[in-house]
């Protein structure tokens, strides 16, 4: 769940990480009272995310800065499109701008990922209802932000973590086997100690592991890397007693034929650890302080109290220019 708490912690962690003696170039470079107006704009196709998480990162720099998100999370977007703008003192727009973009575009990007792969399997699964779900594969620190992002992109999500629901994996059951414990007593015994809103799920990677499993009561089944006649198989042989999910070599060019397969849950790690992040660009409109009368061949002071425009020199030959960008390929 992205709670407010959640957000805060991290964006505050990422932006003390990128200041953490403050931002040398904007305290010393641009004037205190300098403004600055900017746009967030689409620089590609996508699915858009974390707009409060955009929005907030600004404000926790200065309460002053006014960021108006102009699409919700799970908008689709298009090359150029106006996403936000934002408004106010200067330095505290340019400190904030990185972080703002890099959770945004992040997010974006899993969104976009996301939305791809559940158009890939409902276009092939044949009338039957199939999730996409996320995992536990996400960036420490930020499985909040990465889960939310995937629910904005039409998928589901998996467990959070470790403390949501039972999921016997293959190495629990080697340690199980080691010991010498039977899986199916183990599950039973697991069973007798747990809430009973709690889920029991189970990883097999063989089709002749699937009826002890269900007969012990479990209720989702995880067939992992089986391929697509096994997964047919099993969809058959589990016969509605419990959950089928897929994992396992799930991308974009196999989730189709995955989902052909009458499973119930797709997992895919690639949902959050091989997506690329969306190409998005705050560009800044400095066009007002024009009006205010700056020269084009003036050398401001940018001492205390001073103000710096577009159009103005900051040295020899150099210019900060109108429509100057410190999107996506900024440092």
């Amino acid at each position: 769940m992205l709670t407010t708490a959640t957000v805060e912690s991290a964006l505050r962690f990422a932006l003390d990480e990128d200041a953490p003696w403050g931002d040398i170039t904007g305290d010393t470079f641009v004037p205190a009272s300098a403004s600055a107006k900017a746009v967030l704009r689409a620089r590609e196709a996508g699915v858009f995310a974390g707009g409060e998480v955009f929005a907030r990162a600004f404000s926790l720099v200065d309460a002053g800065v006014e960021v108006d998100v102009s699409v919700a999370d799970g908008a689709v977007f298009s090359p150029g499109d106006t996403l936000a703008r934002v408004s106010g003192p200067a330095r505290a727009v340019l400190r904030a701008e990185r972080i703002a973009l890099n959770f945004c575009q992040r997010m974006s990007g899993i969104a976009t990922q996301t939305r791809a792969f559940v158009e890939a399997a409902t276009s092939n699964s044949a009338g039957h209802s199939v999730r996409i779900v996320d995992t536990r594969k996400t960036t420490p620190g930020l499985r909040a932000f990465e889960k939310h992002a995937v629910r904005c992109g039409g998928g589901h999500n998996h467990r959070f973590g470790l403390s949501d629901a039972v999921m016997v994996k293959d190495n629990h059951l080697a340690v199980l086997a080691g010991e010498g414990a039977e899986v199916a007593e183990a599950i039973r015994a697991a069973r007798a100690r747990l809430p009973h809103t709690t889920t029991i799920e189970v990883e097999v990677d063989r089709l002749e592991q699937i009826a002890p499993v269900l007969d012990c009561g479990a209720d989702i089944i995880m067939l992992d890397n089986f391929s697509l006649a096994d997964l047919r198989a099993g969809v058959e042989l589990i016969a509605g007693r419990a959950v089928v999910e897929a994992s396992g070599n799930v991308t974009l060019d196999t989730v189709a034929d995955i989902a052909a397969t009458g499973v119930d849950v797709i997992s895919s790690g690639a949902l959050t650890h091989s997506m690329r992040a969306i190409d998005l660009g705050l560009d800044l409109d400095l066009s007002d302080s024009i009006d205010r009368g700056f020269e084009a061949d003036a050398v401001p002071n940018i001492g205390a109290g001073s103000n710096i425009g577009v159009g103005s020199t900051t040295g020899a030959g150099s210019n900060t220019g109108v429509g100057s960008n410190i999107g996506a390929g900024s440092n």
